[in-house]
């Protein structure tokens, strides 16, 4: 028996596999299948608030191969699985990969061409505060063309982080007038 073509077996696949990651505590960010050879390469990149460790990647490795033998007719044939955590360069595209990167530095590429180096704040279902500039932006994300963390070799400077917990704690408390500079 041949197997489906590879948007069919995503497709078939993904919510069981979904579910397996999802009852670990993970969230899916990405399901994938290739073909290698005899053999079929499917990559599981998974993603928690708490980040991934190594162990973690074994038990999930575990569970999602049970899942995967138990659709063995999707993938028609033996199979290689790589499970995984997203990389530095992986795109901010969702609410909680801003919410995962509070504190980073982000490069932002905007929708009207601009593009900005800022530091992650608070992030909500429809936007995002960022530091630029010593200044607190609120970012729509539909405004947002592309977005990635830069990797940085220090902790973020204090005064940006105080900036941002004022920021996202709201006027309540600050000293400032609330102004549209403020918010």
């Amino acid at each position: 028996m041949s197997s489906p073509p590879r948007d069919e077996a995503i497709a078939l696949l993904e919510p069981v596999v979904a579910d397996a990651v999802s009852a670990a505590g993970f969230d899916l960010e990405e399901l994938d299948v290739q073909q290698a050879g005899r053999r079929r390469l499917v990559k599981v990149v998974v993603d928690s608030d708490d980040g991934v460790g190594l162990d973690e990647i074994s038990e999930l490795s575990r569970a999602v191969s049970k899942v995967l033998d138990a659709h063995e007719h999707v993938l028609a044939g033996a199979y290689t699985l790589e499970v995984t955590s997203p990389g530095t360069d992986r795109p901010l595209t969702r609410p909680r990969h801003w919410r995962r990167a509070q504190h980073r530095l982000v490069k932002i590429k905007l929708s009207d061409g601009g593009e900005l180096t800022a530091r992650v704040g608070a992030a909500a279902d429809e936007s995002v505060q960022v530091l630029v500039e010593q200044q607190i932006r609120t970012l729509a994300y539909r405004d947002i063309e592309r977005a990635v963390v830069e990797v940085e070799f220090q902790q973020p400077p204090a005064q940006d982080l105080v900036l941002l917990k004022r920021a996202a704690d709201g006027p309540e408390g600050d000293d400032r007038e609330d102004t549209e500079e403020s918010r």
